[in-house]
């Protein structure tokens, strides 16, 4: 562990922060645990494009997740940035709504011709609540048969109930239901992705009783045809709303949702993170006849109808569409993803490359944990935000990509030689090892 007498200011007060904050952050994909324990810097001061300052005034380059997937336009973009001080300098909420709501809902539709309502919020996990909500109270349903990662909520963690890795494999495991209603036992039941069998025998076992079925359009890999067809078959034979979570994928196959790139026909679209590149922002789009039920329930909440989302989004949306973001954003994990595999063939890494370019990851395969660690570390030395994710941003010009895998190629030497002489990159390492899933700080 790291002396204290050469500890940041950054880590220094995650440690206050610990104190005060239960789990230390408000994601649990920004604990410093999740990167590199007790060495992370944890905060910044400013940021704009890819380029980060921390508490000491240390300059890093982001070549990790970009604000956890929702800074697709670099930090800071002025062009945003203009649209949301407007906003408010003008009021940002007051007793009357805000005309961009409109414009936002308008923009949403031309980009979705399949859809032809909208509802807000201002996080992807309450988004996702809203949609669930909505697809249960239009299909008159309780059971959710979902695929995936769709955030903290009770309709989620509720498949936990039941068997506490029934969420492994979903993205973050560990997850504890802590605080969910036990009533809530298999309401919500997971099946792996692409998976025709195991989604046949739960359409089967649920016949009848099944309200919705929740998926992510694409993660590591693209749906096949087979599991188009038999999830398209199922929710048109028995009036069940498909519900598609493009938090993360959205705007980054294309200007809009990743459904309509690998085939998927939705009743309802929830976007969040990228859609307002740093901004609080969510939108639910879909079908009237789902949409509707909005009506017959609940959804409801103040915050929901500020100015600065509804315009951060228009200003981010019309500036992708402008400089065609996506095609940048794959230009940029198709280098790095080549980079990495030149890499590992070339000096003997046992590691896996792969993910949609836009949002690329390398696994190491052996000692995993511990080879991401002293990635970690070893890139912070080389003056980049790191980790086995890279999430594209338009500010990741050609320039800095190069340089980038140009600080890949030293850090990978050197692990790569440590381990040829030594049989572990151990000795590298200055601290703890990246924690991996949920777990308690303390």
């Amino acid at each position: 562990m790291n002396d204290r007498e050469n500890e940041g200011r950054g880590q220094a007060l995650y440690r206050r922060a610990k104190e005060l904050i239960p789990g230390g952050t408000q994601l649990l994909s920004k604990r410093p645990e999740m990167f590199l324990p007790d060495q992370w810097p944890a905060y910044y001061t400013t940021a704009a494009g890819c380029e980060v300052t921390d508490l000491d005034g240390n300059r890093y380059l982001d070549f990790s997740l970009m604000g956890v997937g929702s800074c697709i336009l670099g930090y800071s973009d002025p062009d945003v940035s203009s649209a949301v001080v407007d906003a408010v300098r003008s009021g940002n909420l007051t007793t009357l709504n805000v005309p961009e709501e409109v414009e936002l809902a308008e923009l949403l539709v031309d980009l979705h011709p399949w859809a032809d309502m909208v509802r807000y919020a201002r996080s992807g996990g309450e988004a996702m609540a809203i949609a669930v909500r909505l697809a249960r109270a239009a299909s008159g349903k309780d059971i959710v048969l979902f695929s995936g990662y769709h955030g903290w909520s009770d309709w989620y963690l509720s498949a936990n109930i039941a068997d506490d890795e029934a969420l492994d494999g979903h993205l973050i495991s560990g997850l504890e239901p802590a605080g969910v209603p036990r009533e809530l036992r298999e309401t919500a039941v997971p099946f792996r992705f692409n998976d025709v069998v195991a989604f046949s025998q739960l359409v089967d076992r649920y016949e009848g009783r099944i309200g919705a079925i929740v998926l992510e359009p694409i993660r590591n890999a693209e749906p096949t045809p087979e599991f188009l067809e038999i999830v398209h078959r199922v929710t048109q034979k028995h009036g069940v709303p498909l519900v598609i979570d493009e938090i993360t994928a959205g705007f980054r196959l294309n200007v809009g949702g990743a459904h309509q790139v690998v085939g998927w026909e939705p009743d309802i679209a929830v976007f969040a993170k990228g859609m307002s590149n740093g901004h609080p922002m969510a939108a639910v789009i879909g079908r009237r006849s789902v949409m509707e039920a909005a009506q017959r329930s609940f959804v409801s909440s103040t915050y929901w109808t500020d100015k600065t989302g509804p315009v951060a989004a228009i200003a981010t949306i019309r500036k992708m569409l402008a400089v065609d973001a996506p095609r940048l954003l794959k230009t940029v994990g198709h280098t790095v993803q080549t980079g990495w595999k030149t890499l590992i063939d070339e000096l003997g890494i046992t590691a896996h490359v792969g993910g949609i370019y836009p949002l690329s990851h390398i696994d190491f395969e052996s000692e995993p944990l511990l080879w991401k660690s002293v990635f970690i570390q070893q890139m912070l030395k080389q003056g980049f935000l790191a980790t086995g994710a890279v999430y594209a941003s338009i500010a990741h010009t050609p320039e800095l990509v190069d340089k980038y895998l140009a600080a890949c190629r030293i850090v990978f030497e050197e692990m790569a030689h440590t381990h040829r002489s030594e049989g572990s990159v151990q000795s590298l390492l200055s601290g703890p090892t990246v924690h991996s899933g949920f777990r308690r700080l303390n």
